[in-house]
């Protein structure tokens, strides 16, 4: 036992005031007052502040032999003790009701940020700003814990609190990095897997409710919100192959057809249909995918969010992969098995906006720090979140740090940037007087258009291959260009017009599409302004609209034919491709997150007809040339014929660069059988009938052409050569010259 004196020599160590901020949890400066302090040449004071606590002693380092007591200063817990010279490595050993443990005192370690990463933070330029930030498994000074660094500029005391300090905020209050509002500490002997939070008080005083880490790698299981200490250290991967030739697959000439994702409803697992884990997917998904020709996946959001019901959408924890598949590293090992099936991954990325839920973003030091302070800016009134302010250079770094986070330390291949229009337009629903107009007077967002260029700047100028793609839905110009030619800076675009025009048009009874012929090829007006994505995305299966397959007219059998038409039309229409999960086999029910997709019908003929024809589709466009290497250039496609409005027929050319051998695509849009259609050809030979959605294998009723067709020197849509075929009704037919 520790022998106390009866009247402690503590006069003169211990500071009244201090001690009872500290008791309180008002201290702002626990490092200028706890641990080892200098009092004179040779005095010392070693202060010690652990409520609860009986007796404490402390160790000296080895070279040192007797230990020493620490005398209670004050009723609240603190401990001091004069010593003659600076204690060094210590250790101590503390006691309370009967129990007896050695920990060290964190409150002797120095500080971890260097001088360069406080002058980057503070300007708003730090690239690797989650090495610095969040909660790192490192050694310091031979010890072993965590450190732990957040900003809040505008605390007056941050602390960090977990099970390792019983949720006390008062137990390891956090330094204060000059400047730059970023509050740091170094727990020692905390480890991976502790769960934490921060404490803080913010400037009008008040102790908010906790907050989870912004830079958080890793957080529990919803509903519960605290974050948990992930090491992303030591990963040794094994996709230097792909990562090696990424660049060369993420050309614009490069095929790219994307299967988009909900991973915890493509399939359950078990009776009581729980999620997939990522090693689960690396499974099952990833064959399932290579298989169906598919070049890539697209993840709706999988960073950490807590409302199940918003997909992902609402995010808290932008650096932090979802527990509910798994940890970080687990995920890696999904992300490795994408590469090894020869798979770019690609992460639906939500930098516009984020839930107001109290332990995340919303006030986080108690004022307006991430996001606009006025709701006119900051408030998105469709989705009930909050919209970052671009305009502050902290949260600009935060945002384009977490971008390069992704690509960096998870190896994804891209980015498709959420409700870009959003974050466009400053009155992006809104009316009259809901909004502030920019110093100009516009309705532009200059903040985030400058944003969103610095963002693809970096990414592009720091990650090698990777892609990435905007969701934006208005006429904004220039999108998908380079910023120095004056464009925002993405790779590809989403073609939301095409989208929402074909699919009205689909939608018809086919006896009154004579009269919206023009919805089918209006796209071709503006096809080549942009680097186009076509997409059939999770929006247009929830909320009501059904699935692809029930916006389909007709009986069941029409119904099945219209969808393989136009998936066959898609395929071979300038643009990448992007189908959402469960439309490949022509799921006839509206998609629901909470459950798996119904893959019993692929036993269905009908269904395993449409789930043979996309995987088709897919390899035979990345075998042809003439349907990926100009996708995005208007060389590369010629109309045949876009004026038989009365039939319903569309047929055009595709082409590739010199050499390819070019393919001609006709629709029958109608339920007559069009015999003997003739079709001028831009050459002379046999023509192979590759893809009939009318064929049998797809469900069909096998009419067709007998696997390909001679052309012959008659002159048709101004071309000295054509091919006489039987268009089905209800189909697409694609034909390549053979070579």
């Amino acid at each position: 036992m520790v022998k106390h004196r009866k009247d402690p020599p503590t006069e003169g160590l211990a500071d009244p005031g201090q001690t009872a901020a500290l008791a309180t949890g008002a201290h702002g400066d626990p490092f200028g007052y706890l641990g080892p302090h200098r009092l004179g040449a040779d005095r010392w004071v070693l202060r010690i502040f652990r409520p609860g606590v009986e007796e404490i002693e402390m160790l000296p380092a080895p070279s040192r032999r007797k230990p020493v007591p620490l005398d209670r200063a004050g009723p609240e817990g603190l401990f001091a003790a004069e010593l003659k010279a600076d204690p060094g490595a210590y250790r101590l050993r503390l006691r309370a009701a009967g129990a007896e443990w050695e920990e060290h005192d964190p409150f002797r370690f120095g500080p971890v940020l260097g001088e360069m990463d406080e002058h980057y933070i503070g300007e708003g330029s730090h690239l690797g700003l989650w090495q610095v930030l969040g909660a790192h498994v490192m050694t310091l000074d031979g010890i072993a814990g965590v450190h732990f660094a957040v900003w809040a500029p505008a605390a007056q005391r941050v602390s960090v609190v977990g099970s390792f300090n019983h949720w006390d905020g008062r137990r390891h209050p956090m330094r204060r990095r000059g400047a730059t509002g970023v509050w740091e500490i170094f727990l020692p002997e905390v480890g991976e897997g502790a769960h934490y939070k921060y404490e803080i008080k913010g400037a009008d005083g008040a102790v908010l409710p906790l907050k989870a880490d912004p830079v958080g790698f890793g957080a529990e299981h919803p509903p519960a919100t605290a974050s948990v200490v992930r090491d992303l250290g030591g990963r040794r991967w094994c996709d230097e192959a792909w990562m090696a030739g990424r660049a060369e697959a993420g050309r614009r000439d490069r095929p790219m057809s994307v299967y988009e994702v909900h991973l915890g409803s493509w399939q359950r697992a078990g009776e009581a249909g729980r999620p997939l884990s990522y090693h689960d997917l690396a499974d099952r998904l990833v064959p399932y995918v290579r298989d169906m020709g598919f070049t890539h996946i697209e993840m709706l959001p999988i960073t950490e969010y807590p409302f199940d019901g918003s997909w992902g959408y609402q995010p808290i924890g932008l650096y932090a992969p979802t527990i509910r598949h798994g940890t970080p590293d687990e995920f890696r090992d999904f992300v490795e098995a994408c590469h090894g099936a020869s798979l770019g991954l690609i992460l639906d990325w939500v930098p516009g906006h984020f839930p107001s839920d109290a332990h995340g973003l919303g006030r986080f030091d108690g004022t307006a720090l991430y996001e606009y302070a006025d709701p006119r800016e900051g408030f998105h009134q469709d989705w009930n979140t909050l919209i970052y302010n671009y305009g502050r250079r902290e949260v600009q770094n935060y945002l384009i740090a977490n971008a390069l986070y992704w690509v960096k330390e998870h190896h994804l291949d891209g980015l498709r940037v959420d409700a870009v229009a959003s974050m466009l337009y400053r009155d992006y629903s809104r009316r009259a007087g809901e909004w502030v107009p920019n110093v100009h007077g516009g309705r532009e967002n200059l903040e985030a258009i400058a944003f969103l260029r610095r963002m693809n700047e970096v990414v592009y100028g720091e990650a090698g291959g990777v892609m990435t793609l905007a969701e934006e839905s208005t006429s904004f110009p220039a999108v998908s260009q380079p910023t120095h030619a004056g464009g925002l800076g993405f790779g590809y675009k989403w073609n939301m017009g095409w989208m929402n025009d074909t699919l009205e048009y689909m939608r018809l009874d086919p006896v009154h599409r004579r009269h919206h012929h023009h919805q089918m090829t209006f796209g071709l007006h503006y096809a080549f302004t942009e680097n186009f994505v076509l997409p059939l995305s999770h929006d247009e299966v929830v909320h009501g609209k059904g699935s692809l397959l029930t916006k389909m007219p007709g009986d069941a059998a029409a119904r099945f034919a219209n969808l393989r038409a136009y998936f066959a039309f898609m395929w071979g229409h300038p643009g990448k491709k992007l189908l959402f999960m469960g439309q490949e086999f022509a799921q006839p029910g509206e998609w629901n997150h909470d459950r798996s997709l119904d893959w019993h019908l692929v036993s269905d003929p009908r269904h395993a007809g449409v789930q043979a024809l996309v995987r088709d589709l897919n390899r035979l466009y990345r075998a042809s040339p003439a349907l990926h290497e100009l996708d995005c250039e208007a060389a590369g496609f010629e109309w045949i014929e876009a004026n038989a409005a009365a039939e319903s027929v569309f047929a055009w050319v595709r082409r590739g660069r010199d050499g390819a051998r070019p393919v001609v695509v006709v629709c029958n849009f109608t339920p007559v059988e069009r015999a003997a259609w003739r079709l001028g050809v831009p050459a002379a030979g046999r023509w192979a009938e590759r893809i009939n959605s009318d064929a049998a294998d797809y469900g069909g009723q096998g009419r067709g052409n007998l696997g390909g067709v001679h052309s012959r020197p008659v002159p048709c849509h101004g071309r000295p050569d054509s091919i006489e075929i039987l268009l089905p009704p209800l189909s697409t037919l694609i034909f390549e010259l053979e070579g």
